[in-house]
């Protein structure tokens, strides 16, 4: 939706560029293209933040879960490690080997 909005905006954009102004026709095209081409990276970015949310999403709901998540090698599971929940990272439990270990999910699989 707000992908929508984002367009019309640029549709208005080029509204006042036409009525308002007094840059010549080639210079409207150029300013169109440069805000189209910002509101575009603008959605491909998202879509990879979104997609990049969800896949830590999925790890952190795996971990919840008590299964064991793979991070750059390193098992991690609820034995071992908790979950710090305001930075999605994992921590390890003292008495454990992995005491003090700091892993962020979003390096897990």
């Amino acid at each position: 939706m707000s992908y929508l909005i984002g367009l019309v905006v640029v549709g208005l954009f080029f509204l006042a560029l036409h009525y308002f102004t007094d840059l010549s026709h080639k210079q409207k095209i150029v300013v169109t293209v440069v805000a189209l081409s910002i509101v575009l990276s603008a959605v491909i970015f998202n879509s990879y933040a979104d997609k990049q949310r969800e896949r830590m999403m999925s790890v952190v709901i795996k971990f919840n879960q008590n299964s064991t998540v793979n991070c750059d090698g390193v098992d991690v599971n609820s034995t071992n490690y908790t979950l710090s929940i305001g930075t999605y990272t994992f921590i390890g439990k003292e008495k454990t080997p992995f005491y003090g270990q700091m892993i962020s999910a979003s390096k897990c699989e």
